[in-house]
């Protein structure tokens, strides 16, 4: 039997969970549900199209059941680098050895392999680095051509068939969809998915080519793998609908040491720039065989909520782990814990971006201050496009932030946006219909009791995006009928 699912959460930094063989069944979707998974990601790395689709069928059936919006992530794969493969299956690398890199198709030896990517010869240079099988090997080159490299081994290892190859430092001449990204893209896009996660990003104009196939049917996630990405970085949060720290990739190509800098960095210029940002990979890697994390895992997660990213992301651990419900429970205490800290609200603050001068940020800005002056319950926003809403999730407020929207596909999308509380609701004909229905709908949602306040902003004239131009407080009292409430002026 699953654990009842709770429509409202405290918890301002938003769960992602990956679905794999481990949680493919409506019961297991269903607990991760109830576990605190806000976002499903579905990865088109693995699985075929008809495992994504009865995915999808699950996570919109439970959506339906439990009448709060789910997000759905599709992430795409991206180009691929590999080498060839090996006569024997492998070989051992040392260090001062040379070893030839080309394109022939003769299986590998001792002294060179395939590498079926022109791309990598016309793009390096003499004295640049090849990282293969995750940077376990490192090879610098010492004379190229067209269609071959002759390189030194600098850090030896064995090296099997199909490894991984990344160039850091070099921006590829490779668009960030592939012809299987583009069929995936396509099966996605049918599907109805919320997001998508765009892998391979390198400059500003990935993300223009990705939104002239995906336009506004769903909102793209940049994919930060690519040490060029981060000297394109504002441009492309610019550009993105989100972005994601994907450290995987991102400490391959660059020393270890600067990845937590790096993460830092993403999520201040993301939270300035106002876009939502995930941070993912390695999370929780341990518990994908073991039922507890290691400490220095539980550190690494309350470290991106101290820093105030909107989402957290599971990948193997929730795929194909033995402890998926576990890993989701887990993530869900180490951020409500960190939350409680009054540390957290302290930093979050103290990060405060500047302001834009504009009314919409002048309102939002004004609602987290009378928020803390009052007391209030909540802030609730009412949006078309999510802007009014993502704005105010920028003000990091320490109060849950109800979003009332009359489009579902919005709701969906803002579930990943920090503190947010998305509810598909009718439309309303006037902006005091439109208080009346907050001070319902927080009431029943468990977001505020009787005898709060809750602070409320809109744009007027309503389905103008990033029109926000009201603010109003509200207070709650009961009357006879519990299910009937009335808004009196404080």
């Amino acid at each position: 039997m699953t654990a009842p699912f709770r429509s409202y959460r405290p918890r301002h930094t938003k769960i992602v969970a990956t679905l794999g063989p481990a949680t493919s069944t409506k019961e297991k979707i269903h607990a991760l549900c109830a576990a605190g998974a806000d976002v499903f990601r579905l990865n088109f790395s693995h699985g075929k199209h008809d495992d994504h689709r009865a995915r999808m069928d699950l996570i919109r059936e439970i959506e339906k059941e439990i009448g709060h919006p789910i997000a759905v992530l599709a992430d795409l794969q991206g180009p691929k680098l590999r080498v060839g493969t090996f006569a024997n299956g492998g070989i051992e690398l040392h260090a001062g050895q040379s070893f030839r890199l080309d394109l022939s198709d003769v299986a590998g030896d001792q002294n060179r392999v395939r590498l079926p990517h022109p791309e990598i010869f016309a793009a390096i240079t003499v004295g640049s680095d090849l990282l293969l099988d995750d940077g376990k090997v490192r090879l610098r080159i010492v004379k190229k051509g067209a269609d071959f490299a002759e390189t030194e081994v600098i850090t030896g290892h064995k090296l099997s068939d199909r490894k991984g190859v990344n160039v850091p430092d070099v921006v590829l001449p490779l668009s960030p969809l592939t012809a299987k990204d583009r069929a995936d893209l396509d099966v996605a896009l049918a599907m109805g998915v919320d997001w998508v996660a765009l892998s391979f990003v390198q400059r500003p104009e990935d993300i223009d080519e990705a939104r002239a196939i995906i336009g506004t049917r769903a909102a793209i996630l940049a994919k930060l793998e690519k040490p060029s990405a981060i000297q394109h970085l504002l441009a492309i949060i610019e550009r993105a609908d989100g972005v994601m720290v994907a450290r995987g990739d991102l400490g391959v190509e660059m020393p270890p040491e600067n990845v937590p800098r790096i993460q830092k960095q993403i999520v201040r210029e993301a939270r300035r720039i106002g876009k939502p940002v995930i941070v993912a990979t390695q999370m929780l890697e341990s518990m994908i065989n073991n039922a507890t994390p290691t400490r220095a895992e539980a550190s690494d997660v309350a470290t991106a909520v101290y820093d105030g990213a909107d989402a957290i992301m599971l990948s193997a651990e929730s795929a194909s782990g033995e402890y998926p419900i576990e890993a989701v429970e887990m993530m869900n205490r180490i951020a409500l814990n960190t939350q409680d800290d009054p540390v957290y609200h302290m930093g979050l603050a103290a990060q405060h971006p500047d302001l834009q001068h504009t009314a919409a940020d002048a309102i939002t800005a004004a609602a987290k201050q009378v928020t803390e002056t009052i007391e209030a319950a909540a802030i609730v926003t009412y949006t078309t496009s999510g802007s009014t809403t993502l704005r105010a999730a920028r003000e990091r407020p320490e109060v849950p932030i109800m979003c009332l929207t009359s489009k579902l596909e919005t709701a969906r999308r803002l579930t990943l946006s920090f503190g947010v509380h998305a509810v598909h609701t009718s439309d309303v004909a006037n902006f005091s219909e439109m208080v009346q229905k907050a001070v319902k709908i927080a009431l029943r949602h468990g977001i505020a009791a009787v005898g709060q306040r809750i602070v409320i902003t809109a744009g007027v004239p309503f389905g103008t995006p990033g029109n926000t131009n009201i603010l109003r407080i509200a207070w709650i009292q009961e009357q006879e009928d519990p299910r009937q409430m009335t808004l009196v002026k404080p």
